[in-house]
């Protein structure tokens, strides 16, 4: 066999996260902490749990394509695109590169943003060592900097915290994380970014909430939500741009 058995427990779990399948894609919630892609550190990525769970589901006997058009940072959750045909790997990767998928994120903030809307322009810089991203001042902007752009609506006050709805407009390293610093906003549990304690878990509260796009064969929309993390607060009176059923959900 060229993939593990997972036990019971493990395939309801993965089969209770799909958000969308066909025959060329595969949407689902990845959990914090998951890694979308194969790294150093040789722990087992969600591609290949889910690759195992459809070897195990379907009773291939071969190997099972799946392809990542794009990633979540590990301790981020929310929807993640996976391609089931190297077709679909095409096309998907194009459409994240030229910006024709629409992605919405909501994150919970030690802070409330200055203005209840707005749009954050920046220029970003990695730093490859430190696996940070920071904003380069207009002084100090060299050929590695890169624009980025995004749009944040705040949705309103926890107990303890300010949920934050931010749509991305261009795909940096850690864009989120680092803009919504910069202006203050630093998301709960983001050590890298100033937070002052971590989440329990070693998430941050990040989560993908959102997504929509064209079948990239089909060319039907597709527009699908992800439920939140069971650690995250009830959200159901964050303001009233959230409704009590999108922040149940």
């Amino acid at each position: 066999m060229y993939y593990r058995t997972l036990n019971g427990e493990e395939y309801r779990d993965l089969e209770s996260r799909i958000l969308y399948e066909d025959n060329h894609l595969l949407v689902v919630n990845k959990r914090a902490g998951e890694i979308v892609q194969g790294d150093k550190t040789g722990d087992e990525c969600l591609a290949e749990t889910f690759k195992a769970f459809i070897a195990q589901r379907d009773a291939k006997p071969g190997r099972v394509f799946m392809g990542v058009p794009h990633r979540l940072d590990r301790p981020v959750s929310g929807i993640v695109v996976l391609a089931k045909t190297s077709k679909a790997l095409e096309r998907l990767s194009a459409m994240f590169r030229e910006g024709d998928v629409h992605k919405t994120y909501w994150a919970l903030c030690c802070t409330a943003p200055a203005a209840p809307e707005g749009e954050l322009e920046d220029w970003l810089v990695r730093n490859e060592k430190l696996n940070k991203t920071f904003i380069a001042k207009a002084g100090e902007r060299n050929r590695d900097a890169k624009p980025a752009r995004l749009r944040y609506r705040y949705l309103g006050p926890t107990e303890r915290y300010h949920l934050v709805e931010v749509e991305l407009l261009t795909g940096r390293h850690h864009q989120i994380r680092c803009q919504l610093a910069g202006m203050g906003c630093v998301i709960k549990g983001d050590l890298k970014y100033g937070a002052p304690r971590s989440n329990p878990d070693g998430s941050i509260s990040l989560h993908s909430r959102h997504i929509s796009f064209i079948h990239p064969v089909k060319a039907v929309p597709v527009d699908l939500t992800a439920p939140l993390p069971p650690s995250w607060p009830d959200l159901r009176n964050a303001g009233s741009s959230c409704t009590r059923s999108e922040c149940r959900s």
